[in-house]
């Protein structure tokens, strides 16, 4: 008889406090290093550690509020549709790691409307520059079935300046999932100030937030 499969890593937002980490054993810094983890850990999301990404208790001296706030990208799913392939995208959990706008710029076309442009690439092309997106706001179809998640080993990746990239569908608590996001993958703020918290919104770039560490 086949042993019984080890329960799923979660993670918890404690409120006003740390994302609480249990039985997740892959934590990586941005190099891809591994990080010490323990059966139960807790990773800062307030930006203010000094011991990033575990969380030094700093939220409490600052007054962190995990709260969303005004402002935040309207939650709204939009489709982009060619022969061979569907783009589904949704600006409202868009982390803005480029990925997307640095590595397909004929498709994924910064400061144009639409700007998504299915006809800009092949569609392989447009697959494989879909799936590298970290935070779920953009997908696929063909023919008319949705690929939007990969097998893979929950992970939590510490980007450089940047959120928590989460793969591998560790169980996430706690709060509300956008319009087709992927729950296999998203980004988790950590510089403490996303308007659409727990979720990353780019805001770490515009307020420089810095992890010279990780």
């Amino acid at each position: 008889m086949s042993a019984d499969k080890p329960p799923k890593p979660t993670i918890t937002p404690a409120e006003n406090g740390p994302y609480v980490v249990k039985g997740l054993e892959n934590l990586r810094n941005s190099r891809g290093g591994k990080l010490p983890t323990e059966e139960v850990f807790a990773l800062c999301r307030c930006g203010g550690s000094a011991n990033k990404p575990y969380c030094d208790g700093t939220h409490s001296k600052i007054g962190f509020s995990d709260a969303q706030l005004e402002g935040r990208v309207e939650d709204k799913r939009e489709s982009f549709a060619v022969a061979e392939v569907t783009v589904h995208d949704n600006r409202g959990i868009c982390s803005h790691a480029g990925v997307c706008t640095d590595g397909l710029p004929k498709v994924f076309r910064l400061g144009k409307e639409p700007w998504i442009d299915p006809n800009g690439a092949s569609a392989g092309q447009i697959i494989a520059t879909v799936k590298k997106c970290p935070s779920g706001a953009l997908s696929y179809s063909i023919g008319g079935v949705e690929q939007r998640d990969q097998d893979r080993e929950p992970t939590i990746t510490v980007a450089k300046d940047g959120p928590y990239v989460v793969t591998g569908r560790p169980d996430f608590a706690g709060a509300g999932w956008a319009e087709g996001a992927s729950q296999e993958h998203y980004t988790l703020c950590r510089c403490g100030a996303s308007k659409n918290k727990p979720f990353c919104d780019g805001t770490h770039w515009s307020i420089k937030f810095s992890d010279e560490k990780n």
